[in-house]
């Protein structure tokens, strides 16, 4: 039997520095036939999920995600060097995860939906369900204080709508910059900029609510001062099930399904950014 390569010729690539690729996964409930594709971190991780679902969505979605950076980098899944940047607040090895190269990443799954974000700059993504109102007034006293005059201003059946899509805007910037919720949230303010119509994101960052993820609230950010396009894809339920040469076949077949403009920020007003 011939091996296969370890490495290729990559089957995809960003058509422009200035696009962000987002890939949805709705994984099954079955374990998947192999392991063999993730590293000893992944596994232990994977075996300390105390529910079997949790354990299963993770175990599908890090499998995707190795086998899509495959299709973007022509490395193996398996020889991939996932590892983590330094934290930009504290320095310690706990920042976002990291490839060698300039290709940047990003992961979130939640309730049985899996969003991957790649882009050219670093880039975070967060999916996540409506939670219910006990959570979200348990949650309100951490956010910005312009951000809980936001929820509260909304009609009380609106409220837990509207901190999710906050809520999930706010962990895709910190995921993106590298900090997740370890340092507070309270000081970066991520609510709706009324005046521009838009979401307010700090310097530097383009932040955006996603709409392709019935069912889920998602948000996306990724480093930059210009306007840049996110096309999101699909992929294959199975796709941890698949036989690797089958996987990178539907990987690279996948047809976008939404196509969604982020403006370039607009000039920084007198709106607070952190915290009174």
């Amino acid at each position: 039997m011939t091996p296969r390569p370890a490495t290729t010729a990559p089957a995809l690539r960003l058509d422009a520095p200035r696009e962000l690729h987002l890939w949805a996964l709705r994984p099954p409930t079955e374990e998947p036939p192999s392991m063999s594709e993730l590293d000893a971190e992944e596994r232990r991780r994977a075996a300390g999920f105390l529910r079997a679902d949790a354990r299963l969505v993770y175990l599908h979605a890090h499998i995707a995600l190795r086998r899509l950076l495959s299709a973007y980098t022509g490395t193996a899944p398996a020889l991939l060097r996932l590892r983590r940047a330094p934290c930009p607040y504290c320095g310690g090895p706990h920042g976002r995860p990291v490839l060698p190269g300039p290709l940047h990443f990003s992961l979130s799954h939640s309730h049985g939906l899996v969003l991957i974000g790649v882009a050219a700059s670093p880039v975070g993504v967060d999916v996540q369900r409506v939670p219910d109102t006990p959570t979200v007034e348990l949650c309100l006293p951490r956010l910005h204080p312009a951000e809980r005059r936001e929820v509260l201003g909304a009609p009380e059946d609106r409220r837990p709508r509207v901190f999710a899509e906050l809520w999930s805007r706010k962990e895709a910037y910190l995921k993106g910059l590298g900090t997740g919720l370890g340092h507070g949230v309270g000081g970066h303010y991520l609510g709706v900029h009324a005046n521009a119509g838009g979401h307010r994101a700090p310097d530097g960052w383009l932040v955006a609510g996603l709409h392709g993820c019935p069912g889920h609230v998602s948000a996306l950010a990724v480093e930059a001062t210009t306007a840049h396009r996110a096309v999101l894809h699909e992929l294959p339920d199975r796709i941890a099930e698949l036989p690797r040469p089958a996987a990178a076949e539907a990987i690279a077949a996948a047809e976008p399904v939404l196509s969604m403009a982020l403006p370039a920020p607009p000039v920084p007003t007198a709106t607070p950014t952190h915290e009174e």
